[in-house]
């Protein structure tokens, strides 16, 4: 019985973590959307807006979360694993978002790009990096979880 304690708090502390990552990362991907649109004076909205980035973002980390969880279950290096991969589904993200075209105007899609593109790497910084560190970061699951 000891033993489902365990992995119910071991699932609840993955998930927990990626929840956490997903509000740093949102925190981080909205101020960089401010002073992204204010140095460029990009400003259609339509796709990345501050819903967008509220509601897409958290969701998408929650389940970041709980495969971080399964990384650590279905593997011995599960950490490395995770990290390995995420690296590469953001390098990926990033190679597709430049054949992205959002506008007949170059500059409109030019700022689009770059726009999405530092939105990824936000995200798959704090995917990659900072779920696996806080999950295993003793002084914040004593303070945060």
């Amino acid at each position: 019985m000891d033993n489902t304690n365990h992995e119910i708090s071991f699932l609840g502390k993955a998930l927990l973590t990626g929840v956490f990552a997903g509000i740093v990362a949102t925190v981080i991907s909205l101020v960089y959307n401010i002073l992204y649109r204010d140095a460029t004076g990009f400003m259609p909205s339509e796709i990345i807006n501050v819903s967008s980035l509220i509601f897409g973002v958290n969701v998408l980390f929650v389940l970041v979360g709980l495969s971080y969880f399964a990384f650590l279950k279905l593997f011995k290096r599960g950490d490395l694993i995770f990290i390995v991969v995420f690296v590469l589904i953001t390098v990926f993200c990033l190679w597709k978002t430049a054949g992205v075209h959002r506008s007949a105007d170059y500059e409109v899609t030019e700022q689009f790009r770059s726009l999405l593109s530092g939105i990824i790497i936000i995200m798959g910084i704090c995917a990659s990096f900072v779920i696996p560190f806080l999950f295993h970061y003793k002084k914040f699951e004593e303070h945060v979880l």
